[in-house]
């Protein structure tokens, strides 16, 4: 069993091989990767990439003030604003 430290999803787990022969499980820290589009997967723009840029900006600088920002893309929101008008979903 891993100390508990290690326990933690926030650590990617790696399967190293030792010079000796063994093979060892090393936790190493995520990169940080730019934030997606929930319905298509584009990057979103006006979103800091970095987690520690995040995490000290205020709210409403984290992402883009309107409806889903930080969730979709401009484009997937307006397709998913025509659905709605049209009664589609």
């Amino acid at each position: 069993m891993a100390r508990p430290m290690y326990r933690s999803r926030s650590l990617k787990r790696v399967i190293r091989r030792t010079p000796g022969g063994r093979v060892v499980v090393h936790y190493e820290r995520r990169k940080n990767t730019p934030m997606r589009c929930g319905r298509c997967g584009a990057i979103l723009s006006g979103v800091p990439i970095k987690d520690h840029e995040r995490r000290k900006l205020p709210k409403s600088m984290k992402r883009p003030e309107r409806m889903f920002g930080g969730i979709l893309c401009p484009r997937c929101l307006r397709e998913v604003l025509k659905d709605v008008i049209r009664g589609r979903i």
